[in-house]
């Protein structure tokens, strides 16, 4: 086979592996929130407190992300009312505090416990000693890894003291 009919079987076969590539584009955290299908209420919430070009950021974040039916549970009318522009600075106190700079990985605090400070200021409580407990609320998905960080998913919305 001659070197011109080698070099374009090559490059049919390479070819379509590259644009593959090139257009698989990376989920950051906002992204897979989106795609995960259980965190729609976070998602608003993020957008009405202006912080999705925070979590769309390089990172890496460790996200402790409540599920929708975490938002269900709060007293009736809470959501709404954090929902509502006069609320934001609020909104993003609440959201901020499930967020952790850095890309902390369950494997990383498997059997230990920690006061881990937050992107809103202050400590959250996380004991992994059995499962993982994050403040009052219960890990019950982790690693799910984006591009800038890590969601870990939790079945209570958690609140700053």
């Amino acid at each position: 086979m001659n070197t011109l009919k080698r070099f374009t079987i090559s490059l049919l076969i390479v070819l379509p592996l590259a644009f593959t590539a090139v257009s698989a584009k990376a989920k950051d955290i906002v992204d897979t929130a989106i795609s995960a299908g259980q965190f729609g209420t976070l998602v608003a919430a993020v957008q009405a407190a202006g912080l999705v070009d925070v979590l769309k950021g390089t990172g890496p974040f460790t996200v402790f992300a409540p599920t929708d039916e975490a938002f269900a549970a709060l007293p009736d009318g809470t959501v709404e009312n954090l929902l509502k522009p006069e609320n934001k600075d609020q909104l993003a106190a609440i959201l901020t505090y499930h967020v952790v700079s850095g890309k902390i990985m369950s494997a990383d605090i498997a059997g230990k416990t920690a006061e881990v400070a937050t992107v809103q200021g202050s400590n959250i409580s996380v004991n992994a000693m059995n499962g993982v407990m994050v403040d009052n609320a219960t890990v019950v998905a982790a690693d799910i890894e984006a591009d800038n960080g890590v969601i870990h998913v939790i079945d209570q919305v958690v609140l700053p003291n």
